[in-house]
């Protein structure tokens, strides 16, 4: 059971504690919070919430904590300028999605919703004057973000302070066992931590999991860069750029997505060693991922889509036609690359005109400053297994 919860995770602060807990024959609370910043999640989101709900199917209680009233604040964490505030009508608006992606993974009957201006809202001026009171600026400082902007001289607003704080104070309110989030939480998660203490509360344990590389396989995934797999995409799109990622970056994402166990991942890397082809392995991870949030039906003709369309040439009649906004000027073959979804940067880009991986209507280019005009429309195909249906404007 420990190995299990262990799995894929950073960092479990403190194991001993963990061990101690799940066997205190107790269920557990179990603390994730959300901050509704953007209205669709990904597979990076995904991380953590299989990991709740390995909780959920060991008994314990989950809670799903919307952070409301934080996101009115903005987390600052790994942000090297201060994070625009979210108005009431896009946190409102953001979190209604949130709730309705989540249960595609989580059970909603054993899944407790929380929203943090419940009992944040209720403290005040005055109790938020004195939570504030039990923490420094010595500490917040000791926080790499924050110490990297106050060093190179970026301003840090007050109010940033208090997100750290008003995470923590959820864990108070909430009297949780467990938190979870993301490395660039730890800090956070610690806070809470520290809080629990000083409120005679038994301190939580902090579990960090890693932040999922993109289809890039470099930068975490991320919808700016990209390079995203949403759970909301088509089965096609879903499958399609699961099937592009590379056979290193499949097993992380066995790891870390995937709800085969240790000992069938094991197996399948073992049967590649031996000469599998890695493509019939990575098809059964896309299969898994684009059934669990469509259907087993759904995956299977992805996967004969996929196999048409790549292994014996048919292009989807289906494919939806992107316009490309070029101001009237025209675009650069990279340029386009990137707008279209291909590639996660112009210089990505360019490296994959420069390797001879990119082919429109059929017609391998060369050069990554060749201009397409207005007007220009057609299919561009990067490697084998990217496509984008475009047309200039």
């Amino acid at each position: 059971m420990l190995a299990e919860l262990k799995r894929g995770t950073d960092e479990v602060l403190l194991e001993t504690e963990l061990e101690a807990r799940l066997t205190s024959g107790r269920p557990l609370r179990v603390k994730v919070g959300f901050d509704p910043t953007a209205p669709d999640l990904h597979l990076g989101h995904t991380v953590i919430i299989n990991k709740m709900r390995q909780f959920q199917e060991l008994g314990h209680e989950v809670v799903f904590l919307i952070g409301d009233f934080t996101g009115m604040i903005g987390d600052p964490s790994g942000k090297n300028v201060t994070r625009p505030a979210l108005s009431r009508e896009e946190i409102e608006s953001n979190a209604a999605t949130y709730k309705e992606q989540v249960f595609k993974i989580l059970d909603p009957v054993k899944t407790v919703v929380e929203f943090n201006s419940r009992w944040c809202s209720e403290l005040g001026a005055e109790g938020i004057i004195r939570l504030a009171s039990r923490h420094t600026v010595a500490r917040m400082l000791e926080r790499d973000d924050f110490d990297k902007r106050y060093t190179s001289g970026q301003p840090i607003a007050i109010h940033e302070f208090l997100y750290p704080l008003m995470q923590g104070y959820d864990s108070v309110a909430l009297k949780s066992d467990i938190e979870m989030g993301g490395t660039d939480q730890k800090f956070n998660l610690l806070v809470g931590r520290e809080l629990q203490k000083q409120y005679g509360q038994a301190s939580q344990v902090v579990i960090t999991l890693p932040l999922l590389e993109g289809l890039d396989g470099v930068q975490k995934m991320s919808k700016s860069l990209g390079n995203i797999v949403g759970i909301t995409d088509t089965p096609d799109d879903m499958f399609g750029k699961l099937m592009s990622i590379s056979d290193a970056l499949m097993w992380r994402y066995f790891e870390l997505l995937s709800f085969k166990s240790l000992a069938e991942i094991a197996t399948l890397r073992a049967s590649v060693e031996a000469g599998t082809n890695p493509r019939d392995v990575k098809f059964e991870l896309a299969k898994e991922i684009v059934a669990r949030f469509h259907s087993a039906g759904a995956a299977r003709d992805a996967q004969q889509s996929f196999i048409n369309r790549f292994s014996q040439g048919v292009l989807p009649d289906d494919l939806e036609e992107s316009v490309l906004d070029s101001k009237g000027q025209g675009l650069a073959l990279a340029q386009l690359i990137k707008m279209a979804g291909l590639a996660a940067s112009t210089s990505e880009a360019m490296r994959l005109v420069a390797q001879g991986a990119v082919r429109f209507e059929g017609e391998r280019l060369e050069d990554p400053k060749k201009l397409l005009s207005v007007g220009t429309k057609g299919i561009i195909q990067v490697g084998k297994r990217r496509l984008a249906k475009i047309s200039i404007q």
